[in-house]
């Protein structure tokens, strides 16, 4: 009872059998809340769940699904390359101004962009990849641009009494010293490319894709159906969170001994 009370109390870390406890009464709230709603507007899980299996057996959901996953790792492995480039080529001062007006692009709608991507690369594929990748790339370089900025000098200063060149300091202090955190900022901005899908795929709908499915059942007033798409990427979303996280674990794992030092 005692580690209950401590949930409400500032500055205390719960112990992890009574997380478990908030976290269960949490979940059992919000389901109780969406099944009791006053809002009839609202579809119920049963519906919900009944909408995700006709979708699978008779509206191609799975495939769909597939094509929306696999244009959403091209588009992250793309914004990786070019973010990261980026951003370790800031330790030359002449890059940093390009990576400040890159950063400055979050504020764009793509929608005004989208007629320019288009005269460049053309439609279909090549268009919805080069909006996820723009999409997640300014947010990718404003995050890890900072983390870069955030580094130390005297770890700059420890590499050179190691008598190291200034580009072994790079490799090892910049590029190697925050791995863990372009891992992380990498976790983040796949969780942005997810959010982006519906809207890339509405303007490009060539190749279909659970984003052009979700406009349609939404265009038709199919609640049932939009909820459970929704669900169906928030569920794979989640779980690719799950294994990014894993996959720095296992990389990085000195990231989480540094966590627990803290």
């Amino acid at each position: 009872m005692r580690d209950l009370n401590r949930v409400f109390e500032p500055n205390h870390a719960p112990t992890s059998a009574a997380m478990r406890i908030v976290v269960s009464v949490q979940l059992a709230l919000a389901l109780a809340f969406w099944l009791l709603s006053p809002f009839r507007v609202l579809p119920t899980p049963p519906e919900v769940f009944s909408a995700i299996g006709r979708l699978w057996m008779e509206e191609g959901l799975g495939q769909e699904l597939i094509t929306s996953f696999f244009l959403n790792l091209e588009a992250l492995a793309w914004t990786v390359l070019i973010s990261l480039g980026l951003c370790y080529f800031t330790v030359m001062p002449f890059f940093r101004p390009v990576a400040a007006a890159v950063a400055k692009g979050r504020f764009l709608g793509l929608i005004g962009l989208t007629l320019v991507f288009t005269l460049m690369v053309g439609g279909g594929h090549r268009l919805k990849v080069t909006l996820l990748v723009f999409g997640m790339t300014v947010f990718f370089v404003t995050s890890m641009a900072s983390e870069i900025a955030a580094i130390p000098r005297s770890k700059f200063d420890h590499a050179r009494t190691l008598r190291m060149s200034e580009w072994q300091v790079v490799w090892e202090v910049v590029v190697l010293g925050t791995f863990d955190k372009a891992i992380e900022v990498m976790r983040q901005n796949a969780a942005i490319g997810w959010m982006m899908l519906t809207m890339v795929e509405g303007i490009s709908r060539a190749e279909g894709g659970i984003g052009a499915m979700l406009l349609n059942q939404n265009k038709h007033f199919h609640l049932a159906e939009v909820f459970a798409i929704q669900l169906v990427i928030l569920l794979v979303g989640l779980g690719q969170d799950v294994v990014i996280g894993l996959l720095k674990r296992v990389i990085c794992p000195y990231a989480e001994l540094t966590l627990e030092r803290k």
